[in-house]
């Protein structure tokens, strides 16, 4: 009974997302649209948020009393489902559904009666003869499941399949493009102090000179989606992200990448569990131009300009399962790519092979708490670029760079409203240099999240440390000084507006900096951006 229960439920709430609303003001209107959007993308809570704020702002029709109703249903809170089901009954075009989902709702509350006392009065109407049937079935089950322990009409199934079949659009088209104007205050991420290169022949004092510049941050998305089967889609995609720097002078530091992606999805939602299968193949190309950051000079080797070192090609698959009930939820991804780099002849080649490979499981103890853990497993598997041995010297004759990676990360998420929440994550990463162990390193990693969404404003607050021990290299690959250290700092805000149903302005702050007695890795950058988001 509760998996017809549920199914029934969703068919009416998209007769009722259909229904025309009275003339209200454009934010209500949007707000009341934006909360049926995120309902229908199973963010109960979310559209609950967007239903009250639309409340707040004016609206108040039977419409959204229904439908906060079926987002409490949903959201296993009976008792407020109860109350808003009772205020869309007063209007006659919705006395109907509200009487049948009061009796659904009775039904999970564990009110065999009062449930069937509502279905009859759904049941006996003459206003909607769907209703009425549908509430002949439910009361039918109801006996049914006291006697038998049945809980599970396959006809009914069957026929609500097939409605939701019909309520697919059959292709659809995402857009998601941002633009905007930023600045970046060391372009190069230049240490910022003088040192000593103990890496060159004759140990040279080096000024590393820190230069600021403007930029305009590009991200644009398309997705064409074609949901050829009742649970399973297909699509194709386009990305180019990039950043594009306005000073001439300042072209090294420019970077984008074009991705190319095609796949298929698959979802579906039955007696309470959600199970998604992704999976893709995936082409790309980045571009970016391999510079000194001590001052933005293309690199040099023997007079062979090496600028183009690290531009690359990956491609390869990628696969997503993910399966999550009432609390528990569990699921794995796997990824794999080859990356081809720029040969540049004088020096040894970047390509390599990349694999990984994650389990993850999270559990709710109630409502507002979870906790998640993650287990992480990558290799990378270079071509042509040698290893180091444990006196920091990286001989042409060595075998190639093998690197394995085992990652554990435990986290907690907290909401603290229905608009607000924070999270903490700890992570603990091995990497495993296959040769003699020259680059092997442990990384403890500590982060931040914080996400608020009052009405059409969202903040989101984040910030990371780690904290890297390396038990064999030395600073400057040369062992007669210490071991190398290495720690980053990380974090930023950003904070959007949406001035109507697609557009957003977006402001965004970002902070990086790293410490170590290699000097040449060490700098401090910060980066602010505004931005202009468009979605379709």
């Amino acid at each position: 009974m509760l998996r017809a229960a549920d199914t029934l439920r969703c068919l009416l709430v998209l007769l009722a997302l259909g229904v025309s609303q009275p003339a209200v003001a454009s934010l209500a209107t949007e707000l009341f649209e934006d909360g049926n959007r995120l309902f229908r993308e199973d963010l109960y809570w979310a559209a609950l948020l967007r239903y009250e704020e639309a409340r707040a702002a004016g609206l108040d029709t039977p419409a959204l009393h229904y439908n906060t109703g079926v987002a409490h249903y949903k959201a296993r809170q009976y008792e407020r489902a109860r109350k808003a089901f009772r205020q869309s009954a007063r209007s006659p075009r919705f006395e109907a559904l509200s009487h049948y989902n009061l009796g659904l709702t009775a039904y999970r509350a564990g009110a065999s009666k009062e449930a069937i006392r509502w279905l009859r009065l759904s049941r006996d109407q003459e206003s909607n003869r769907k209703v009425s049937s549908l509430s002949k079935k439910a009361i039918k089950l109801i006996r049914d499941a006291e006697k038998a322990q049945e809980v599970e009409d396959p006809a009914v199934v069957r026929s609500i399949e097939r409605r939701f079949e019909k309520e697919r659009p059959l292709a659809d088209l995402d857009v998601r493009a941002s633009i905007g104007f930023g600045n970046n205050d060391n372009v190069y991420r230049s240490p910022s102090d003088a040192y000593v290169d103990f890496a060159q022949a004759g140990n040279p004092l080096v000024t590393p000179e820190v230069v600021s510049g403007a930029f305009m941050p590009v991200d644009l998305n398309l997705r064409y989606n074609i949901n050829s089967f009742k649970f399973e889609g297909f699509y194709g995609a386009y990305r180019l992200k990039g950043q594009y720097y306005q000073d001439k002078e300042l072209d090294n530091a420019n970077e984008f990448v074009h991705e190319f992606s095609f796949g298929n999805s698959y979802k579906r939602e039955k007696n309470g569990v959600t199970r998604e299968v992704y999976s893709a193949f995936r082409i790309a190309q980045h571009e970016e131009t391999y510079f000194d950051p001590d001052n933005g000079d293309v690199r040099v080797i023997d007079d062979v300009d090496i600028s183009e070192r690290m531009n690359y090609r990956r491609y390869g698959p990628e696969f997503k399962f993910r399966q999550s009930g009432e609390r528990l939820a569990f699921g794995m991804a796997f990824e794999a790519q080859l990356r081809n780099y720029e040969d540049v002849e004088v020096v040894p080649e970047y390509d390599h092979n990349y694999l990984k490979l994650l389990l993850h499981t999270q559990y709710k103890f109630a409502p507002t708490t979870l906790a998640r853990l993650k287990v992480r497993a990558q290799t990378r598997r270079y071509g042509d670029r040698p290893s180091y041995d444990l006196d920091g010297r990286q001989r042409q004759d060595n075998p190639s760079v093998e690197y394995d990676y085992l990652s554990v990360a435990v986290g907690a998420r907290q909401r603290v409203t229905s608009d607000l929440w924070f999270g903490v994550d700890f992570e603990l990463t091995e990497r495993i240099d296959g040769y003699v162990g020259y680059y092997d390193y442990t990384r403890s990693s500590f982060k931040f999240d914080l996400s608020w969404s009052p009405g059409r404003f969202d903040l989101d607050v984040y910030g990371r440390y780690n904290l890297y021990d390396y038990p064999n290299a030395f600073a400057f690959n040369d062992d007669t000084l210490n071991r190398r250290t290495l720690e980053s700092v990380s974090g930023g805000l950003r904070a959007s507006w949406r001035l109507t149903r697609g557009l957003s302005l977006v402001a965004d702050g970002r902070h990086r900096s790293t410490a170590s007695n290699d000097i040449r890795t060490q700098y401090d950058q910060n980066q602010f951006m505004l931005s202009v988001l468009w979605r379709r």
